[in-house]
């Protein structure tokens, strides 16, 4: 019964509230998200690592700008290839094999707050790299960045395997097993343990086939996953976390590195905020006041940026400028911590059907890591062609996401699987 479930499990069980009931989440419960956000500290790290990296590399390697880029976005390319083969590879072998996911460990309670700590983990992994990157050269700040998985990979042998796979596949006995201690011995699962037998029983009569998306139950939630997911990527957030140092010093800032540093810093406090906030607020409160934040802060850093193209350095006016980039690139990774980092994420994790999130959410992973490599592999070119220019695009792109959110994107806060799915009928 041991294993690592998968993360849209995590953020969306069976729907029971039999944990809030009697209270707490389990110690259990607490350790395997621990331990499972060794896997989010690490791809945070290796988000980050481009950015302090960057000048260092370059000259050491003799690397033109444009064989940087190709650099900086190859970890989008591995996200691609373990996207594409993840989701069957769970659906046959586990959850444990495949420890690209959370666990699905939470009651629907909490699961919004619990997938914004996955979001945490990343973004801390990302404050450590800027960290240590103000110390260290690249090649020891790669050699750090196993440290994360070497306690990962052990740590898995000791977390519970999905209820909810187990039921699925007909392990009875370790399904009711996984799920007692996962809520606590003392806690009555019967309720939950009926609602996930039924839902698995529902989603067990046919095999789910691409063709199934055209209908209305498959293809309005999928849209609206996969959308938020590009459009959290199109925002530029990857574009901008990859090259920060890089951005602040087109701005004027002498100390990129440690301004780095600050950003990691204040998108940790905020993420930690949004945890709290996720089950309180509503999804779809929190995603509009993200990307709203997100667009008025990159429209002013565009306007800074055309603006210093047209006034001396030497000028107050300039200095004043460079202010606008050192507040605004902040602002909107903080912002983005708010909603667009962890809840695109959550909202496909919850309108999914169970016997759709192997087949469809490997392929939307793939797609928002697509979108990724892409504005990870023109940003620093976009930058060398014109700051405000890029500026401007991203600015668009998050205006859009407003506008997505508001028309199309449910309220899915405190509400059940069965409940969310049958709004789609």
């Amino acid at each position: 019964m041991k294993g690592i479930p998968n993360e849209e499990e995590f953020l969306l069980p069976s729907g029971s509230s039999s944990q809030s009931r009697n209270g707490g989440v389990g110690v259990l419960v607490l350790v395997s998200t621990l331990i499972v956000a060794l896997a989010q500290l690490q791809f945070g790290f290796t988000q980050g690592y481009s950015s302090p990296a960057q000048e260092s590399i370059i000259a050491d390697l003799h690397l033109s700008l444009s064989q940087f880029s190709i650099f900086g976005s190859l970890s989008n390319i591995g996200a691609m290839l373990g996207a594409l083969a993840s989701g069957q590879i769970s659906e046959y072998f586990g959850r444990k094999r495949v420890p690209v996911y959370v666990a699905e460990i939470a009651p629907k309670d909490l699961r919004g707050s619990l997938g914004s700590a996955m979001q945490l983990s990343v973004t801390i992994g990302i404050m450590l790299v800027y960290l240590l990157g103000i110390f260290f050269r690249w090649r020891i700040l790669a050699l750090l960045g196993i440290f994360p998985c070497a306690i990962l990979i052990p740590g898995l042998f000791f977390i519970p395997e999905s209820p909810r796979w187990l039921a699925k596949i007909g392990r009875m006995e370790d399904f009711e097993a996984s799920l007692k201690a996962l809520r606590g011995l003392n806690v009555d699962i019967s309720l939950e343990a009926d609602e996930i037998k039924d839902f698995v029983a529902m989603t067990r009569t046919r095999t789910t086939e691409f063709s199934d998306i055209k209908q209305r139950r498959y293809l309005f939630p999928l849209l609206v996953g996969i959308g938020l997911l590009i459009l959290q990527q199109l925002g530029g957030i990857n574009g901008i976390i990859f090259y920060t140092s890089n951005i602040f010093k087109a701005a004027g800032i002498l100390s990129s590195n440690v301004a780095t540093f600050g950003v990691g810093a204040i998108q940790v406090v905020v993420t930690v905020i949004t945890t709290y906030l996720v089950d309180k607020a509503g999804r779809r409160l929190l995603l509009i006041v993200s990307s709203s934040g997100m667009t008025l802060s990159l429209l002013f850093v565009a306007v800074a940026f055309y603006l210093e193209d047209f006034i001396s350095e030497d000028a107050r006016v300039h200095s004043l400028l460079s202010l606008v980039s050192l507040v605004g690139i902040p602002a909107f990774i903080v912002s983005y911590s708010l909603g667009m980092g962890a809840l695109p994420w959550v909202i496909m994790s919850e309108t999914l059907p169970m016997n759709m999130k192997g087949l469809v959410g490997s392929t939307a992973t793939f797609v928002n890591w697509f979108t990724s490599w892409v504005i990870t592999m023109t940003a620093d070119l976009l930058l060398n062609w014109s700051s405000g220019g890029v500026f401007t695009l991203y600015t668009a792109m998050n205006a859009f996401a407003i506008l997505f959110v508001i028309l199309w994107v449910p309220e899915t806060k405190g509400r059940t699987l069965e409940e969310i799915q049958s709004t789609f009928e």
